[in-house]
């Protein structure tokens, strides 16, 4: 954003570069594993990219020569949501939403399809964000940032919508006016050819759009105005896409940059340009109020700005003033725009894990009770949970969940680990509990994390961890489930410590108020004996209409209890989808494959690759929602003249399709 704020996102990249010369694109080496994509707007740099860096051209950019295209198209489309009646009498609905930008990687180099760590900003919150904007770029590795498909999969599952980004540096972070000019270029027919390249990029790519941050000074008015034709028709071609474009607060009319930190005379024509505004860190509670007072005037929501809050070096600790934008006594002001909430990752020392990753990402969500039906109205940091009501997707069925969280330190099939190195991939994400945790109970409240030491499926399950002393009611969803004749819930579950009898809660009406209970129906689960993970159908008898929410309810018989959740599913059949076809390898660098597949006929929600060992031991290789899969460092086992591998296409249910095969000879 301005250039104070600049340090820790170019750390590394190349100093100011000097005379560009037009070219399309060269690497410094080939390499096998795919990244996400990223370019320079037209002209290249001089010199020679640095290692593993590679320029490319946005003008020169065509699908149908995209050797990484498979690898980089999401698959997932976007989700409707619907808003539930809101968890606490705080939140609300249709007033403030949060636009989040964030950083998952360095702009080269960011493997297209997860990596071997369980350490990555593993978003879980979706339901409280709009928009995520995949942050990055800098001036000597690329501008323009298409985001990686796990990304855009696991927000999409969620109803979010994902915006690639457009950065054009600072001068002092070596950003160069003639970036400006070739993003601005016209045709002999006075059009805007990259305007319709970025539209082609996120069409292809599947994601949903473009951040517009032009930050390099020395324009003028003439700038100005091919910029501002450039957004309009970016906009227009991207609306008849389902594509948006957010602007930030940078560029004024006039051609220099200047943040505001409001909507004025200096932006707005921008802001009419374009679908939102990100409006720079320097506002105040005056020059909000008068935005969004502005914003009306001209016939625009005033939620249609995002009010910046930059989080990258101080997280909850950040100081702001939020009754300038989410005020508790009255309307919210403007929408809210974290910069850079991973945050909640890269504060915590080297040796964190996925639960502290995911401890400091409630905080930050939730707030400090960890519970958004109790929110805390005193800390300094007001949560998202306090102000904006959480939204959900669930609304068909079959509905399943393993309560992955898109990142573990090992990898579950029924039970049994068939991968124990870490991983992260967020593509294979699950739809996850919104209201991270609602804990009904007049007792003692127990500890409730996603967990990654033990699960049924993926990489982590659900642990409820503590002395109950009532019977005590988790809810897990909000949903619009129909029900059927034949509508049964399937939990699977597991008693490590203790014992308490189970009940699976199911409401079919909303609660009266916000911030009420659930009107749930108390159903007993048959629990048996002798431990081990267990799966129990539950049959929803006597119950008509919509399932509104689900939840599960624990009495100790004695204790402390530790019980585990590893799977919830709601059907009316079991349903197993087809086989996907012609899995082959597509090029091979020794042990490091590229692999490709025709897609399983019908529903599908991702695909997993094992290899099959000589003594038929099945190694899961990893899962994707892409038909391309791209595994690195295999080595030929005792004797092994050629390597056999697995495809299994994986439905709603986690129900898994027969194989296809193939070999590669060594």
């Amino acid at each position: 954003m301005n250039l104070s704020r600049r340090t820790v996102l170019l750390a590394g990249a190349a100093a100011a570069l000097t005379p560009m010369q037009p070219g399309l694109a060269h690497a410094a080496t080939r390499d096998l594993q795919p990244y996400a994509s990223y370019w320079y707007p037209d002209s290249l740099p001089s010199g020679t990219p640095g290692t593993g860096i590679t320029w490319r051209s946005l003008k020169a950019w065509r699908a149908d020569t995209d050797a990484d295209l498979a690898f980089n198209a999401a698959s997932v489309p976007l989700a409707a949501r619907f808003t539930p009646v809101p968890a606490n009498t705080t939140a609300r609905s249709g007033q403030a939403r949060i636009q989040s930008l964030v950083s998952f990687g360095p702009t080269a180099s960011n493997p297209s399809q997860g990596a071997a760590t369980a350490d990555y900003y593993a978003l879980t919150h979706w339901a409280y964000v709009d928009e995520l904007v995949f942050w990055g770029g800098s001036s000597g590795e690329g501008l323009i940032l298409a985001p990686n498909a796990p990304v855009v999969d696991a927000a999409h599952r969620h109803g979010v919508r994902v915006l690639g980004n457009v950065f054009l540096p600072p001068v002092a972070y070596g950003g160069q006016l003639q970036w400006t000019r070739d993003l601005v270029q016209k045709d002999s027919a006075g059009h805007y050819p990259l305007a319709a390249q970025l539209v082609a990029v996120a069409a292809a790519y599947g994601f949903d759009g473009w951040f517009i941050n032009a930050e390099t000074g020395g324009g003028n008015s003439a700038l100005a105005t091919d910029m501002l034709g450039f957004l309009k028709e970016l906009k227009t071609l991207g609306t008849a896409k389902g594509q948006r474009v957010t602007w930030y607060d940078s560029m004024t009319v006039n051609g220099s940059v200047s943040w505001q930190g409001a909507l004025n005379s200096q932006n707005r024509t921008f802001f009419q340009a374009a679908d939102s505004m990100f409006v720079d860190f320097r506002w105040s509670q005056n020059s909000l109020a008068s935005s969004g007072t502005t914003a009306q005037q001209l016939g625009r929501s005033r939620y249609e700005l995002w009010a910046g809050i930059d989080v990258e070096a101080n997280g909850t600790g950040a100081s702001v003033n939020w009754d300038a934008i989410v005020p508790t006594t009255k309307s919210h002001v403007t929408s809210i725009g974290f910069y850079r909430p991973e945050w909640t990752r890269n504060h915590l020392p080297a040796n964190r894990t996925p639960g502290d990753f995911h401890a400091a990402d409630d905080k930050f969500w939730t707030g400090a009770s960890l519970d958004p039906s109790k929110p805390d109205t005193t800390a300094s940091w007001r949560a998202p949970a306090l102000s904006v009501a959480d939204r959900s997707t669930i609304t068909s069925v079959p509905f399943a969940t393993v309560f992955n969280t898109g990142h573990g330190l090992k990898w579950y099939e029924n039970g049994m680990v068939t991968a124990d190195a870490a991983w992260n991939h967020l593509g294979l994400q699950d739809r996850l509990p919104s209201r991270r945790w609602v804990v009904r109970a007049n007792g003692q409240r127990p500890s409730v994390t996603f967990d990654f030491a033990d699960a049924w499926r993926g990489g982590s399950s659900l642990l409820v961890d503590g002395t109950l002393t009532a019977p005590t009611t988790l809810d897990l969803y909000a949903t619009r489930l129909p029900l059927g004749a034949d509508t049964v819930v399937e939990l699977t579950h597991r008693t490590d410590a203790g014992s308490a009898s189970l009940e699976l809660a199911v409401a079919t009406a909303e609660p009266g108020a916000a911030g009420g209970a659930p009107p749930y129906t108390y159903i007993p689960v048959t629990v048996t004996p002798g431990g081990g993970w267990q799966t129990s159908t539950v049959r929803l008898t006597g119950l008509s209409g919509t399932v509104r929410a689900l939840g599960v309810r624990l009495t100790a018989t004695s204790g402390p209890v530790r019980w585990r959740l590893g799977g919830l599913a709601v059907r009316d059949a079991v349903v197993t989808p087809a086989a996907p076809t012609g899995l082959r390898v597509t090029d091979a660098d020794g042990g490091n494959l590229r692999f490709a597949w025709q897609g399983a006929p019908g529903p599908v929600r991702h695909y997993e690759l094992y290899r099959i060992l000589p003594d038929g031991t099945r190694r899961f290789l990893g899962g994707t929602c892409q038909r391309a899969f791209y595994a690195g460092g295999l080595a030929p086992a005792q004797g092994e003249k050629a390597a056999r591998f697995e495809l299994r296409a994986v439905g709603e249910l986690f129900t898994v399709s027969t194989s296809a095969t193939t070999t590669h000879t060594w």
